[in-house]
């Protein structure tokens, strides 16, 4: 009878995985249009969805279709879940890079920096939106280039960047505006609304109902029927600024509905907050506090925290401490610990800037005292003594080793502002010109020139730019052998081979950081790509070896000299 059942059970799995790849075979002979067609038809059965984008993938990989592979990695990638919509973007980036077709590779990098963005990586997502547009700035494809572009507006308008992602959203408006398609209204109306977010975190509250009226009539004349809550959305919050109270709260609360059913729950916690705020400058406390607890009930559940509504754990923590509830303020002041490690994290270029009533130093203390009041126990005074004097001369010693390091960084930023690479030149023609003429490799004179001239070449032509540059791969493609480069790198250039490449790295990034101002800008990891260098780790070790300084601080006092330029 066992033997019965395993027979059968084993002859269906033979017959269904038949008919499977029979199905498999009879979808590779369907047209793109038609497997993209049933993608988008089962949207709502994901199985049969994840059976077309692999058959279009499969498609694609045995036609070595390049551009439909990256296609295919990209849709999988935008419809799988967050345990692997990164896994398919880096396949996605891969195959692009195959192509040598920037705006593939931009369009790459754009979905990769989505999809960051959607995790709130804000500076991740950054990061992709400048490798997209470094792509896509020259590309005939103005989709494309505008996208980046409004991306990047967006993640510059999160970390506090107002001036610049105005600019930016401006540019994407005119542009938009131009094209009357479904897609572009889409950009514009989007790119208005966070104009309207930008003049509002600027204080700029009239141009921020300037914007807001404009993209609500914009709304009604494109016939969107998406869009108004934003804008609505975007004008409560104003009107609280603007210390209209009422109408903030009927503007927010009219908003709440939609953001609700599309579980957009930053924006439905923001309007929780500023109702609260609302509520409390109308004396209505009670009320307030109703919506400030909704606020934290969004970050327990999605840990979604901004700036702005960090006040929100602020407003709490006093609330329970004018209470007496040691124990509520307690387990507010740990959230807000937390919330501080996630916007550091995430809004560290905006943190710094920002008002806080609690310091994490505050908190920190706070949190000690509550402890040990909640565990009756108090610190002795001696103990208290030994740890002030500890801090005091930690400090101290810190302090000395800060501005002592401080001198020397600064020695040696003057120095590499100076016009170092003529010098080096010098020095190591004087260095070849003092060495003994024993200490000359043996090498056939005849070589040693032709390597030279290579290495001329080398130096010149920046090739020394390409990642995984090994002595092995050099001396192949200057058609001779390791032995013989190594010393004439030695001799001629007074370093060994790692040395030489490093330097000639650090040597172009320098120059590009103090010519090109747009470089300055660049993340440290970005910096290190350009160079060269595998990873940020790398560069900054090399940069230091080489300059004596880091990169970061030798970014931070060049465009401190270029403000005290532009202001002479």
């Amino acid at each position: 009878m066992i033997k019965n059942y395993l027979y059968i059970s084993l002859l269906l799995c033979v017959v269904f995985c038949h008919r499977v790849s029979a199905q498999n075979d009879t979808l590779l002979n369907r047209s793109y249009d038609y497997l993209d067609e049933q993608i988008d038809v089962y949207a709502n059965d994901s199985l049969r969805q994840w059976m077309y984008l692999n058959a279009y993938l499969n498609k694609a990989v045995k036609e070595d279709n390049r551009q439909k592979i990256v296609n295919a990695y990209k849709n999988m990638a935008l419809l799988s879940d967050t345990k692997k919509d990164l896994f398919y973007a880096d396949k996605m980036l891969n195959a692009a890079k195959k192509t040598d077709n920037t705006d593939l590779i931009g369009s790459a990098y754009l979905t990769k920096g989505i999809l960051y963005q959607y995790r709130k990586h804000y500076t991740n997502a950054l990061d992709n939106y400048i490798f997209a547009y470094d792509n896509l700035k020259d590309s005939k494809d103005d989709n494309l280039k505008y996208e980046s572009k409004f991306y990047i507006a967006h993640i510059k308008l999160y970390l506090g960047f107002y001036d610049e992602a105005i600019a930016l959203y401006k540019e994407t408006c005119s542009y938009y505006s131009k094209t009357n398609d479904y897609n572009s209204n889409g950009g514009y109306l989007s790119s208005l609304h966070s104009l309207s977010l930008c003049y509002n975190r600027k204080g700029d509250y009239n141009q921020c109902t300037a914007t807001t009226t404009l993209g609500l009539t914009e709304c009604n004349r494109l016939k969107n029927t998406h869009m108004p809550a934003f804008f609505k959305h975007s004008e409560g919050i104003n009107q609280y600024y603007k210390k209209q109270y009422n109408k903030a709260i009927e503007a927010l609360n009219s908003t709440l509905p939609d953001m609700v059913a599309n579980n957009d729950f930053a924006n439905e916690s923001s309007s929780y907050f500023y109702i609260g705020k609302s509520y409390a400058a109308l004396g209505d406390n009670d009320k307030a506090m109703t919506y400030f607890r909704k606020v934290d009930r969004i970050f327990t559940d999605k840990q979604y925290i901004r700036p702005d509504l960090r006040e929100n754990l602020e407003i709490l923590i006093n609330h329970y401490k004018n209470l007496g509830d040691t124990k509520i303020q307690l387990h507010y002041i740990n959230k807000l610990i937390k919330a501080d490690s996630i916007l550091n994290q995430n809004f560290k270029y905006l943190s710094g800037k920002m008002h806080r009533e609690f310091d994490t130093s505050t908190l920190v203390y706070d949190k000690k005292k509550i402890e040990q009041q909640l565990a009756g126990k108090e610190a002795t005074t001696t103990i208290l003594y030994i740890v002030v004097a500890v801090l005091f001369v930690l400090i101290m010693v810190l302090l000395y080793r800060y501005y002592k390091n401080q001198y020397l960084y600064r020695q040696k930023f003057e120095e590499l502002m100076a016009s170092h690479e003529e010098k080096e030149k010098q020095d190591e023609s004087d260095i070849v010109a003092q060495r003994p003429e024993s200490k000359k490799p043996d090498i056939n004179p005849e070589v040693v020139a032709a390597l030279l001239k290579n290495l001329e070449k080398f130096e010149a032509q920046h090739k020394f730019l390409q990642k995984d540059l090994t002595l092995v791969n050099l001396a192949s493609a200057f058609s001779t052998n390791t032995n013989y480069l190594s010393k004439v790198v030695s001799y001629y250039r007074n370093k060994n081979y790692i040395t030489y490449l490093n330097d000639l790295r650090i040597d172009y990034i320098v120059t590009l950081l103090k010519t090109q101002p747009k470089y300055r800008n660049y993340t440290i990891k970005a910096l290190a790509a350009e160079s060269g260098f595998s990873t940020a780790q790398h560069f900054s070790k090399a940069f230091f070896t080489r300059t004596g300084i880091y990169p970061s601080y030798f970014i931070n006092e060049i465009n401190k000299e270029f403000e005290i330029f532009t202001l002479v």
